[in-house]
């Protein structure tokens, strides 16, 4: 074993060093290249070699299968381990093999005509490797096939000795599977090393004899991908640098779920999506509880639609779409009535069996009211409003009480907001609705309202839409919200529909009744950054590997893992200049931003 600390022995590191780098990187006086690039200290071992902190552990394989498959190497090469590969590949001169192919195939010939004299029976392993030599050797003429001299190096990393030993493990049992084995570099780790580090330096001097078709089925670039011919770019791939394009709509369903801490990337990376759909002519409707979409609502010339009790915009919950024409009226009519109910169970605090009952019957009397019946054309309808429930309800036994808890929607303090008849449109290809100026208290109940609107929209027209909800733990926090989402999530795809829930609070958005179920009902699942609080419940609810836990745990903002059916890769989100200028969630840019367009207009104007 021999160990050289940079401090106490600063010529021995630098003749180890020189030994390391070529003799034209280690020249210089002073501070060298061979100085910047030296680790603090340089431990050699029989087995391993330790490099400052961190131990690494050179290996080589010495034995192929007689047929190695296309992608054979790809699971090594995807497994969740900091590990380096070298292959060196040197070509043989094809006259001196074939030589030695005559040579080989004579003796095996030999071998065979003597076991016939002798009146053995026939060998199969002799007639194998004579049919091998001879086609091998009539590729090799017709230059159909090359021979190379082949080393593959594998070192991998760890920071403990134990590490490195249950990596070796793991690769080991993966290659063994398949019949290729390996050794450890036993007494040459340094020249392991070497061998490995991007020198074009084959130190360890391991080789076998490959043509061209077994060399080539090693191709090491061959880790999961999410490359489609369609969609929109997502991000980049942190394992190998590939895009990740991919259309949402080529999946079973286009829904998609978003969960990350605050900060992690959440909005920016669904901003970013929006803008790219958008290019693709995918319509795009929002659900917006802390106004971050106005600005990319404003520049794609979008609609911004403000919900709150002194907002000049209204929505009536008991609007009702068109039927389509494989829906009925009466399936219409029954339908909204069941969301009104359990809107109304959110907005009261909940309903007994009783008044559950009654207001059911108090809401098919208020449509009818207004000669509102699973018979009646809805497109030349005029709705009720929540006043002409209230004074149904004030006139039927055991409603009394209800009408009485509804006065503060249709009399008191929050009648602006829900007793007007509708006055907003979805026309623009990016509707933001935002539901921030809205009191906490009523926030799930805006949240629900819209959707709901959203929804009967979404119904009546078949188009391709994205409908967006951000901080969708507010609806999840009551029964009837949760149920409503998880229905839009089932159904979404036959309204060519993809449902995209984005939250921060995983542990809430998992503790209702409804949040795995829409977890599953989603094709797309993009994790970013988790708290060290909630990540085992991550860990368990996606099944993901120790690694990419930890890569969770130090994403930086905009990194995580996509998941797109049984694929799922590494991503870091990436914007260009002018769509980060568009869709940053940054103040301190948004600052910048206003300011510069501020300075523009007045310089415009004088």
């Amino acid at each position: 074993m021999a160990f050289f600390g940079k401090k106490d022995e600063k010529e021995k590191e630098d003749e180890m060093m020189r030994s390391i780098l070529p003799s034209d990187m280690s020249r210089g006086e002073g501070i060298g290249l061979q100085d910047i690039l030296a680790p603090s200290a340089l431990e050699v071992s029989p087995t391993f070699i330790r490099i400052g902190e961190k131990f690494a552990r050179t290996m080589f394989v010495f034995s192929y299968p007689r047929y190695l498959h296309t992608g054979w190497f790809s699971p090594v090469v995807n497994m969740d381990k900091l590990f380096d590969i070298a292959m060196h590949i040197h070509p043989v001169d094809t006259a001196t093999i074939m030589r030695t192919l005559r040579r080989k195939t004579a003796e095996v010939q030999s071998q065979i005509s003597d076991r016939e004299t002798r009146g053995l029976v026939r060998d199969p392993m002799l007639d194998a490797a004579y049919r091998n030599l001879e086609e091998l050797r009539d590729k090799l003429q017709q230059a159909q096939e090359r021979l190379f001299s082949f080393g593959l190096y594998i070192t991998v990393y760890g920071k403990s000795e134990e590490e490195l030993n249950k990596a070796e493990a793991d690769i080991k049992s993966v290659l063994e599977s398949r019949l290729v084995y390996t050794k450890t570099a036993l007494f040459q780790q340094l020249e392991g090393f070497q061998s490995v580090l991007p020198l074009a330096m084959d130190r360890l001097g391991v080789h076998t004899y490959l043509n061209s078709s077994p060399v080539s089925s090693t191709f090491p670039f061959v880790s999961f991908d999410l490359t489609s011919n369609k969609g929109i770019l997502y991000g980049i791939n942190s394992h190998n640098n590939s895009l990740i394009l991919f259309d949402r709509f080529s999946l079973p369903n286009a829904n998609s779920v978003v969960f990350g801490v605050s900060g992690g990337g959440k909005s920016y990376f669904s901003k970013l999506e929006i803008l790219r759909s958008l290019m693709w002519g995918v319509d795009v409707i929002v659900i917006d509880p802390e106004r971050e979409y106005e600005y990319l609502a404003e520049v794609v010339g979008g609609s911004y639609i403000n919900i709150s009790l002194s907002s000049k915009n209204h929505i009536n919950p008991f609007d009702l779409p068109v039927p389509r024409e494989d829906e009925s009226a009466a399936d219409v009519l029954r339908s909204n009535i069941v969301n009104l109910i359990g809107l109304f169970r959110i907005m009261l605090g909940g309903l007994t069996p009783e008044e559950d009952a009654i207001l059911d019957q108090a809401i098919t009397e208020t449509y009818a009211s207004k000669d509102i019946t699973p018979e009646s054309d809805f497109s030349q309808i005029s709705p009720p409003t929540l006043s002409d429930l209230e004074l149904i309800l004030a006139n039927t036994v055991g409603g009394e009480e209800i009408a009485v808890r509804l006065k503060k929607y249709t009399s008191g303090t929050w009648s602006g907001f829900l007793n007007q008849p509708t006055n907003v449109e979805i026309k623009n290809r990016l509707v933001v609705f935002s539901v921030r100026d809205m009191e906490d208290e009523l926030r799930s109940v805006g949240m629900y309202i819209v959707l709901h609107y959203i929804w009967n929209v979404v119904r009546t027209t078949l188009k391709k839409r994205i409908l967006l909800v951000d901080e969708a733990w507010w609806l999840l926090k009551n029964e009837d919200g949760g149920s409503f989402l998880f229905g839009i999530a089932k159904r979404a795809r036959k309204y060519y529909l993809g449902l995209a829930t984005i939250t921060q609070d995983v542990g809430d958005f998992m503790n209702s009744t409804y949040g795995k179920p829409i977890i599953t009902n989603s094709s797309l699942q993009i994790l970013f950054k988790q708290s060290p609080a909630t990540i085992e419940f991550v860990k368990d609810t996606f099944n993901l590997t120790e690694e990419e836990k930890l890569i969770l745990l130090e994403a930086d903002r905009g990194e995580g893992i996509f998941f797109a059916g049984l694929k799922h890769v590494a991503m870091k989100v990436l914007a260009s200049y002018s769509e980060d200028q568009v869709i940053t969630s940054d103040p301190a840019q948004i600052l910048m931003i206003k300011k510069a367009r501020e300075e523009y207009h007045s310089q415009s104007i004088s």
